[in-house]
């Protein structure tokens, strides 16, 4: 499907060894304060969550998807792919014929495949540790749902095509709104307007819904769907000082048009008691806010946000950036995803 990238031969050895140490001047000028400052509900339910439930997300993420397996076999011997939000590092190293190289904002994640032995460091996904037309080829998979504004959203876009050179290819996944099983929007907690507009940078569009949802947990992807929990209890709290009645509000009205619109959700993670990092990571996540113990089922629940993606946003995202152009569009499993080249 895609056309094999050659090598940048003017990358060398030490290049590369360096690379962790040099952020472009020119994209820290031009990221506004505004993109630049994370937001308090990315900081609560996306970094804290990923921090906290790192060894147990590991676990559950090991399984290939044969898109992503297509893309990095495509790329020419002795590419240098860069993988911006890697996680657990599952797509570090899958072409044995390229240099590999991950980021991710979340530093236990970021331990657990410095362990494995890949070469990574700990960096945010909208501003990219690497100098311009740096990598052949660059990856961001399921990463832009958890950016909460559309300005950050586009930002992280753009600094994948920053950092690769001309030619250079980008593919991007995120979940999707339109869900094969068109049942799982109501099993997710949907953030309504008010509540969101307390988080959310007023850049974003705003949510234009709300509907009554129960916490359930759904598989990311196919390999997870068994390791994950069903909890049938509400929100106590999302956030210091936010009670429950802000979500109930949200939920009872208007429900019949959650599908059509809502786009901001918590998506929970349960984490067994039994796990070993239930013990530190949970105390400090129940205390400040982000968790709840469901004594029921046994587990921690946490809830991680998600700005699940309508058919054509991630083209609009990208069409606003003259360097790109779009080679590739598809739909796969509950995602939408995208191929970018740089001009």
């Amino acid at each position: 499907m895609y056309q094999h990238i050659t090598t940048n031969n003017s990358m060398r050895p030490n290049d590369l060894i360096g690379a962790q140490d040099r952020v472009s001047a020119e994209g820290n000028r031009n990221c506004s304060s505004s993109v630049q400052s994370t937001p308090e509900i990315e900081k609560k339910y996306v970094h804290n969550v990923y921090d906290a439930i790192a060894p147990h997300f590991s676990a559950t993420r090991f399984a290939k998807w044969p898109k992503v397996a297509e893309f990095l076999n495509s790329l020419g011997s002795g590419s240098v792919v860069l993988d911006a939000g890697c996680g657990n590092g599952k797509y570090l190293g899958f072409n044995p014929d390229c240099f590999f190289i991950g980021c991710d904002i979340s530093p236990p994640l970021i331990e657990i495949c410095a362990g494995r032995g890949h070469e990574v460091l700990v960096a945010d996904a909208v501003n990219l540790p690497y100098r311009d037309n740096f990598g052949d080829a660059a990856i961001s998979i399921a990463v832009l749902h958890h950016l909460s504004t559309d300005d950050r959203r586009r930002k992280a876009i753009e600094e994948l095509i920053r950092v690769v050179r001309r030619g250079g290819l980008v593919l991007i996944t995120v979940w999707a709104r339109e869900q094969e099983d068109k049942s799982l929007l109501n099993k997710w907690t949907p953030l309504c307007e008010k509540y969101t507009e307390e988080w959310v940078d007023q850049s974003s569009p705003p949510v234009r819904s709300q509907s009554a949802s129960l916490l359930e947990s759904i598989a990311e992807t196919d390999e997870d769907a068994g390791l994950m929990k069903q909890a049938d209890d509400r929100l106590k709290k999302c956030h210091d000082g936010v009670e429950d009645k802000t979500i109930t509000a949200c939920s009872n009205s208007n429900a019949d048009k959650n599908e059509k619109n809502q786009q901001e959700y918590f998506v929970p993670w349960h984490l067994p008691f039994h796990r070993a990092e239930i013990g530190g990571a949970s105390a400090a996540a129940l205390e400040k806010g982000f968790a709840k113990k469901d004594e029921k089922k046994g587990t921690v629940v946490y809830n991680r946000y998600y700005h699940v993606f309508v058919e054509g946003e991630l083209q609009r995202l990208v069409s606003g950036i003259k360097s790109a152009a779009i080679v590739d569009q598809f739909y796969d499993k509950s995602n939408w995803c995208i191929v970018v080249e740089k001009l």
